[in-house]
């Protein structure tokens, strides 16, 4: 079988798009030779590259959206089309829900290859989230009609639509998407762990007090991951109590806020970003709690991978992240607010927290490794190409 993967919601620095890739392009080493694997995303030049001994990575010439981030935006349609056309795969999985998206589609229709998406951003809401207080309640639920709409029409043009939580899954079926399936992400098991216990050497490498009480945030510095909301609640922290550090990795348009912190409280490190798994990992571990601000997110692997390391996360509940949370959410934030969330941490700080990790931990290496996830994967992969070869 000959996988093809389109996205543009890919970085060279970080990311959970470039972070499920890779993964599977490590399942498809251990496959066998029975699969091949064709990768297409936005580059800094066209080019053509063996990422691996199954899998060939096509970089189009693409404009930087952000230089910080490095996301590009892939916008030479042709260029994707010759190349599917030249390695004429059995299916198409796409993660974009704008041009690729569409382009894919015409792609697969016109050469008789089964398309499929993956759901990787709830675009439609997050988009449009705080969007009445500028534009009024009337033209904003306008909007969000229009929104669902289009996510009704355009995924449903898909074989299936690859969804990270069951809860998301629902709400996009009750908006009318017919092939909606759940498929989670997962977790490096052997590299996000709870050992070693490198808890000391790790704080002392970032010159990090032992005796300090660590919040770790991971992912993008940006308004849709709610990180100014962290930033007031850890603001709030650090006047009541000296015992609060936040180590923040990551970066974005929101770095105004951390740079405020820094300046601010003195309790702040900054690692903009971190391409080493083992590296994050050992930050996961030397952290006591792990704070998860969003509420638009569809599965929050950051949240998933520092529960297998062992530490627990807090956050704001009623967001798709919540079915992956190990243990109690108890103690999270009902309201999404910074004094709430500051509340929550505090409240966090008081409980064992080594105990709920060990739990936490245990469990997701059960039940999140990506093997299972790629097993799972593999078999819709190939149930979508015998359907789509019985209905031709």
């Amino acid at each position: 079988m000959k996988i093809c993967d389109v996205t543009q919601f890919y970085s060279p620095l970080s990311g959970g798009v470039k972070r499920y890739l890779h993964e599977k392009i490590v399942y498809l080493e251990r496959a066998g030779p029975d699969c091949e694997h064709v990768l297409v995303v936005p580059g800094a030049k066209t080019e053509m590259h063996s990422s691996s001994l199954h899998t060939r990575t096509y970089e189009i010439a693409s404009p930087l959206i952000s230089r910080r981030t490095r996301y590009r935006a892939l916008l030479n349609l042709r260029a994707l089309q010759d190349v599917i056309q030249r390695e004429r795969p059995d299916i198409i999985e796409c993660a974009d829900p704008y041009q690729l998206g569409w382009k894919s589609l015409h792609i697969g229709h016109s050469l008789g290859i089964p398309v499929i998406a993956f759901y990787h951003s709830h675009f439609a809401e997050t988009h449009l989230r705080g969007s009445e207080r500028f534009i009024g309640s009337r033209p904003a639920a306008l909007c969000r009609t229009a929104a669902r709409a289009y996510v009704r029409r355009f995924y449903n043009r898909f074989a299936r639509t690859l969804v990270p939580s069951q809860a998301l899954a629902e709400l996009l079926a009750q908006w009318g998407v017919r092939n909606a399936v759940t498929c989670h992400l997962g977790v490096n098991t052997k590299i996000f762990c709870a050992e070693p216990n490198d808890r000391d050497t790790t704080r002392s490498a970032l010159l990090i007090p032992d005796d300090a009480f660590l919040l770790l945030y991971v992912g993008r510095l940006a308004a849709e991951k709610n990180t100014r909301t962290l930033g007031t609640a850890f603001e709030q922290l650090a006047r009541n109590d000296a015992r609060f550090h936040l180590l923040v990795v990551g970066d974005g348009g929101e770095r105004k806020t951390v740079r405020e912190l820094q300046a601010k409280t003195r309790r702040v490190t900054w690692i903009q970003y971190c391409s080493d798994a083992a590296q994050l990992a050992q930050y996961y571990r030397a952290a006591d709690l792990f704070v998860h601000p969003g509420t638009e997110e569809t599965f929050g692997l950051v949240a998933l991978e520092s529960q297998a390391c062992g530490t627990p996360v807090v956050g704001i509940r009623g967001s798709y992240m919540d079915e992956n949370i190990q243990h109690n959410q108890s103690f999270w934030a009902a309201m999404n607010s910074a004094p709430d969330l500051a509340k929550a941490i505090e409240h966090a700080a008081s409980l064992d927290l080594k105990r709920v990790g060990r739990a936490a931990a245990a469990k997701v290496a059960e039940g999140y490794a990506w093997s299972r996830v790629f097993e799972r994967l593999f078999c819709i992969y190939r149930d979508v190409c015998t359907e789509y070869r019985e209905t031709r």
